[in-house]
């Protein structure tokens, strides 16, 4: 966990929650940035304007970026236009090159992220640098290593530290591009309270279609803020283009959500909310009461076991307990994807009981 005394302030960020970070996957022109950042200037003046500058491809002979030459360009849009502009950054020569330039704030891409050699050349690059940063979640799920990351930068003297969801790419993400994996942006969100998570719902959603739904879950999880890839026509982009929106399109989107806040200033609200929340702490600990009396059973199974040299693993025990737990929760309007979760928790913890008994 990342110290919350130097990350506490981040007033560095531009406007109010949720923070807003629109524009191009990739800087193609100046005309296609300044097209894009007059649309999006028209209904969302602070936003920090995002777009590739060098462009990590799975494909070689494919846009790769302009390069050098489109931090220039960025530069001219935020004197311009007023917003704070920001890039990815996936090595020592990329965040030398935009500190030189100017840019306002960097991010760190998911590519990047999963090896902590490369999070480390570019925390090194950022030694004694003042600028804000930000990191996406690697490729995989793997929440710890995303919060290391992060360590390494702030590690580094980088005081304004942000992170990025982008979802995770797994083995079927359908219907989404990448897979948002909820849980695991919660998990980064409690593990690193201090840390301003936006989410970028373009690389989740992969399309459109998904965006506004996309969106809405953000807000109801609390997160800081959206970035959605805009650009001034989707269909002619270098890079992407299947998941980018026009300025037009974003304020509908925009328009569109519910907007909510996590202050309870109700009274009366307030004091529904406890009373239900306090019933929901007694049945919590009486549901890891009984977790605990369980496992105490399943060690003296262990030794039961070990006594009679029985393997710890019974394979039609389990497939029961299973089906008569799937069939018990379907009763009791639970989902068999939570109860199969559950329980497979449960028996691998019961597992580790039986073999260390």
């Amino acid at each position: 966990m990342v110290s919350e005394s130097n990350l506490h302030n981040i007033s560095w960020l531009s406007g109010d929650r949720p923070y807003q970070f629109f524009g191009p996957c990739s800087a193609e022109s100046y005309d296609q940035l300044r097209t894009t950042a007059t649309g999006i200037k028209e209904h969302f003046p602070n936003t920090i304007f995002r777009a590739g500058i060098w462009k990590p491809r799975t494909r070689p002979n494919t846009f790769e970026g302009v390069g050098e030459e489109g931090l220039k360009w960025l530069v001219d849009i935020r004197e311009e236009f007023g917003f704070k502009v920001t890039t990815e950054v996936a090595s020592p020569a990329h965040v030398e090159a935009c500190l030189k330039a100017g840019i306002d704030v960097l991010w760190i891409g998911a590519r990047t992220t999963v090896n902590p050699f490369s999070v480390q050349a570019i925390a090194d690059a950022l030694e004694g640098a003042d600028i804000p940063v930000f990191v996406k979640n690697p490729l995989n799920p793997d929440v710890s290593l995303w919060s290391g990351a992060v360590e390494r930068i702030a590690k580094a003297g980088i005081s304004k530290m942000g992170a990025i969801h982008r979802g995770f790419h797994l083995a079927d993400n359908k219907p989404y591009r990448n897979a948002p994996a909820w849980d695991l942006a919660v998990q980064f969100k409690t593990d690193n309270p201090e840390i301003p998570l936006i989410c970028d719902v373009s690389h989740i959603t992969g399309s459109p279609g998904l965006i506004p739904h996309v969106a809405q879950r953000v807000l109801d999880l609390d997160m800081d803020g959206l970035m959605i890839e805009t650009h001034c026509n989707p269909d002619k982009a270098l890079s992407d283009a299947s998941q980018q929106v026009t300025p037009a399109h974003l304020k509908l989107l925009w328009d569109n959500l519910v907007f909510k806040s996590a202050d309870i200033k109700n009274k009366e609200f307030q004091n529904q909310l406890e009373t239900l929340r306090s019933k929901i702490d007694r049945i919590d600990d009486s549901i890891v009461e009984l977790l605990a009396q369980r496992m105490n059973i399943s060690e003296e199974i262990g030794v039961y076991k070990k006594q009679n040299k029985v393997t710890i693993l019974q394979v039609q025990r389990w497939q029961e307990i299973l089906e008569r737990t799937l069939k018990s929760g379907k009763a009791m309007n639970l989902s068999e994807k939570f109860i199969s979760t559950l329980y497979h928790s449960i028996h691998e913890e019961s597992i580790d009981k039986q073999t260390n008994s």
